[in-house]
């Protein structure tokens, strides 16, 4: 008689970006074909966990999905230790964890961001095997040098970027587009690089309206027909407005020049991922099967200098990944003619 299966849980959570699928087909993949375990998909993030819905994932089921954006398990922002409000508040960890164990589960993945991983370190410390896996288009989860989706995210924002140059040029305009990023300004600055722009404002980085004002004066100045400004959308600003309108409104009044904005929105979360993001989305989730496989829980699965490797979920969560002063990228920037606003 042979020894009972591993049967582990896969769960995406949070917002969505490119990559999931090919996450969950890299963990699930991996678990069946290499390490002859059961694999159950929990629909819609930790809400999955609290009403039991289900799916069995199969290697077939998992055929044909690593080009599709989005996730096939669906997701969902409910954050089970958070209080609940209502006449019944629920149990949720409990619930979540009375669950698990009637599922049959051995351990359990999870896919998400910081708020995620925050979660999957809680429910480690209630007794669940976990094993977390970062997805953010952000890419500001501490401990991992890159989250899947990232890449993608920025390639959308720098072709939008690229073709704001010719409607900018041709009507010699300043054109501020609005990019995602709360706390952290990635893909603003690395939009903004790789699109040519000429003010990268991020949350990171303390602005003035004044200096970049003058930076656009100057360009004036010295005949340079129009200017691109990039702008995170979490950027600190006096105004109830997005960060891109306010911005815009602030460049016409301090500089009288003709501006328009532009806000990218949720379409930097959609659609097919990028090759690179395929690749590091299908290492993150086979390296999740291997560590579930060696018993290693309570861990997240992380890229340290070139390599995937774990560290503990502890780490991880109530921290966020920023732009350091002495980031690289900002020094080549600046070295440009680059302006940040500050």
């Amino acid at each position: 008689m042979g020894s009972k299966k591993m049967r582990i849980g896969i769960l995406s959570a949070g917002g969505d970006c490119p990559g999931i699928n090919a996450a969950i087909r890299g963990v699930g993949k991996t678990a069946i074909v290499q390490y002859d375990m059961e694999v159950q998909g929990i629909v819609n993030g930790f809400s999955g966990l609290v009403e039991t819905e289900t799916i069995e994932l199969t290697e077939n089921l998992l055929s044909g999905i690593l080009t599709l954006g989005g996730t096939i398990l669906g997701t969902s922002r409910l954050k089970p230790f958070k209080a609940s409000v209502g006449d019944e508040p629920l149990d949720k960890p409990g619930t979540i964890k009375k669950n698990y164990e009637e599922l049959g589960l051995d351990a359990l993945v999870c896919i998400g961001g910081n708020g995620t991983q925050e979660t999957a370190s809680l429910l480690a410390k209630e007794g669940l095997n976990v094993v977390g896996v970062p997805k953010t288009i952000d890419n500001d989860i501490w401990g991992t040098d890159v989250t899947f989706g990232f890449d993608t995210a920025y390639h959308i924002a720098t072709e939008a970027i690229d073709r704001l140059h010719t409607t900018a040029n041709s009507h010699k305009r300043v054109m501020v587009i609005e990019v995602m990023g709360h706390h952290a300004g990635w893909i603003a600055l690395y939009s903004g690089m790789s699109g040519g722009g000429d003010v990268i404002l991020v949350p990171e980085i303390d602005y003035s309206m004044e200096s970049v004002a003058e930076c656009l004066m100057e360009r004036s100045r010295v005949k340079k027909p129009y200017s691109i400004v990039v702008v995170a959308e979490g950027l600190p600003k006096d105004s109830k407005k997005s960060a891109g309108a306010y911005i815009a409104k602030e460049i016409r009044k301090l500089t009288g020049l003709e501006t328009r904005e532009t806000i990218l929105g949720y379409t930097q979360r959609g659609g097919s991922p990028t090759a690179t993001d395929r690749i590091l989305a299908t290492q993150f989730g086979a390296y999740a099967a291997e560590l579930i496989h060696q018993r290693k829980f309570g861990t997240m699965v992380a890229m340290r200098n070139g390599a995937v490797t774990s560290i503990p979920l502890d780490e991880v969560g109530g921290k966020i990944r920023l732009i350091k002063p002495d980031n690289k990228l900002v020094e080549i920037g600046r070295h440009m003619g680059v302006c940040f606003g500050d």
